[in-house]
């Protein structure tokens, strides 16, 4: 029932690229990455994209933000502890909601021409492994994968130090797999390159 619902109402926008937007429900609005969020997604609805998001507050909400509600999809889920879609995209047609994480993951990885990923805990790691694992074995077509937060920040430098010493290092990834994705800063860098 929730992949027909899905896959119904992304048939309706089978014409417009779309880019996913990954981070944190817990991102306040008056943080940086918060803000660089709402000028990166309103870059790519400036081109003809739509963002699709979670639908949450905080990072999921400046993806909806940006854009506007005419230009945003959200994909709920139903949890504990975050229950009510941000108020941009809240009664919008292109508001889905979820019961399971799967269905809902499978909608972000298939429906996208690009991901985009901005700090967050460990619903935004599994987001990203997951669109990295697709790409690296295959399973999925190569789309830019780009990391994104504030100038100054360095949640992607840390992570991608891991990356590089416990994944590259210990021979669990190959060095071509570094080209799987992209840090920035700067957000008309991220839109260059994608």
């Amino acid at each position: 029932k929730d992949l027909r619902y899905a896959y119904q109402v992304f048939s309706r926008y089978d014409d417009k690229p779309k880019i996913s937007i990954f981070g944190s429900a817990r991102t306040p609005e008056d943080d940086a990455d918060y803000k660089v969020c709402v000028e990166f997604s309103k870059k790519f609805a400036d081109h003809g994209w739509l963002c699709i998001t979670g639908a949450g507050d905080g990072i999921m909400k400046a993806g909806h933000e940006g854009p506007g509600a005419e230009s945003s999809i959200g994909l709920s889920i139903r949890l504990p502890f975050e229950t009510t879609a941000n108020d941009v995209i809240a009664g919008d047609e292109k508001l889905i909601n979820f019961r399971y994480f799967f269905t809902r993951k499978l909608m972000f990885v298939s429906q996208c021409d690009a991901v985009a990923v901005f700090p967050g805990g460990f619903g935004t790691q599994d987001e990203i492994f997951e669109a990295l694992t697709l790409i690296q074995t295959g399973k999925s077509a190569i789309i830019p994968i780009v990391l994104c937060e504030a100038p100054g920040r360095t949640y992607w430098k840390h992570w991608d130090n891991y990356v590089r010493r416990s994944l590259l290092g210990t021979h669990m990834i190959s060095p071509e797999d570094l080209n799987l994705f992209h840090i920035t800063t700067d957000m008309d860098d991220a839109v260059r390159h994608v």
